[in-house]
């Protein structure tokens, strides 16, 4: 956990181990960006408000070598704040003050969606290649620098490639939750996914969107 505000990582850390976790707290910016570089941890709770770095700062430079799932939590509730976070590879978000029980919820959702699949097999769809077990995907032979969200939006287009896939079931599968009315992280995730994977080489897109309706990968 990233946060400046040191009672709070105390009080969440008490609650998060009577639920099995081990949480480990770091104060700044600069500090948590090496730590989350360096340690191994299932997950990684950022705040926005930092000393040092501010937590986009943090989460701009971490995203350009690390994929673990992340979780923005920040008293900063403002949509615009949601969105960047998203943008910029957040998998989830959560704003201040925020009920220990949900913040457990949306962590474990998260653990959960990483957790490998017993004997998956290796989607090859074109000139992808998508590896469910350690959730990688190459492009070519390029390893493309995707979220954990975006591999399990890829993963579930690339499953049925051609056939259109519902909304609320590509949220339900690759979020761990429904869409509510005037939720855009769905969206977010499509648009960084697009951007990174590019169009065909003859300049098809990639992902198609049916207005109101759901997404196809052709």
């Amino acid at each position: 956990m990233i946060d400046d505000d040191q009672e709070l990582c105390e009080l969440l850390g008490s609650w998060l181990a009577a639920e099995g976790f081990t949480l480990t707290s770091v104060h700044d910016g600069p500090a948590g960006l090496e730590a989350a570089r360096t340690g191994s941890f299932g997950a990684i709770v950022l705040d926005m408000m930092l000393p040092g770095m501010n937590g986009l700062e943090v989460l701009r430079a971490l995203r350009q070598s690390c994929n673990t799932p992340l979780l923005m939590l920040s008293a900063r509730g403002e949509p615009v704040d949601r969105i960047l976070g998203l943008e910029l590879g957040a998998d989830d978000y959560l704003a201040k003050p925020c009920d220990p029980r949900e913040l457990v919820a949306r962590l474990r959702a998260l653990l959960r969606r990483a957790m490998p699949v017993a004997d998956e097999q290796l989607l090859q769809v074109g000139d992808l290649r998508l590896d469910g077990n350690s959730l990688m995907v190459w492009q070519n032979d390029e390893l493309l620098p995707l979220t954990q969200t975006e591999v399990l939006i890829l993963r579930e287009l690339l499953e049925r490639p051609g056939q259109l896939i519902d909304r609320q079931n590509l949220s339900r599968q690759a979020l761990g939750k429904p869409l509510g009315p005037h939720d855009r992280s769905l969206d977010m995730h499509m648009s960084n996914l697009r951007r990174k994977l590019g169009p065909h080489e003859d300049g098809r897109a990639r992902i198609q969107s049916i207005r109101g309706r759901g997404y196809l990968y052709s």
